[in-house]
């Protein structure tokens, strides 16, 4: 095998499954986090998910480089208020082609991940690495929205 085809394949010898990583940043005022952004260093939004009006979340784009974006609130449902902890607010989000197989093919390994569910038009799974940084794997579905995977164990 050349160099150039190495990393066409995964392991056991099949195509990779994982495409991509791109930061996720939580954000404390999207408006100034977008601006500077797209403003100042140049990105484009690619994707985004608006609620009552309101950019909740986005995915930048630069050339080939992406992040994405989100505010939470402050208190309450879904609330995030940082402590200053090591990890905390990160998160790498890895798009895949098929985010339940990933899901699947960890847990047989012992890795602890959160049970598959349906967010901004991905199928998520969520475990957290050894500092605390949340390691996101996320592919695209047209499962409505907070579906929320059934397995074997339940």
């Amino acid at each position: 095998m050349d160099e150039g085809n190495e990393m066409e394949v995964g392991l056991g010898g099949e195509p990779p499954n994982v495409k991509e990583a791109v930061p996720f940043l939580r954000v404390s005022n999207m408006g100034k986090s977008v601006r500077y952004y797209m403003d100042g260093l140049g990105f484009a939004i690619r994707r985004k998910w608006v609620v009552e009006g309101k950019l909740r979340w986005c995915w930048l784009a630069h050339g080939s480089a992406s992040i994405m974006l989100q505010e939470f609130p402050k208190d309450g449902h879904d609330s995030w208020v940082t402590g200053g902890k090591v990890g905390e607010g990160v998160s790498i989000c890895f798009i895949c082609q098929d985010a339940l197989t990933i899901y699947s093919q960890v847990r047989s390994r012992g890795i602890r991940a959160s049970k598959p569910s349906v967010g901004n038009g991905m199928w998520v799974t969520s475990l957290a690495d050894p500092d605390g940084y949340k390691i996101e794997f996320e592919s695209y579905t047209d499962v409505p929205e907070g579906t929320v995977l059934l397995d074997e164990e339940e």
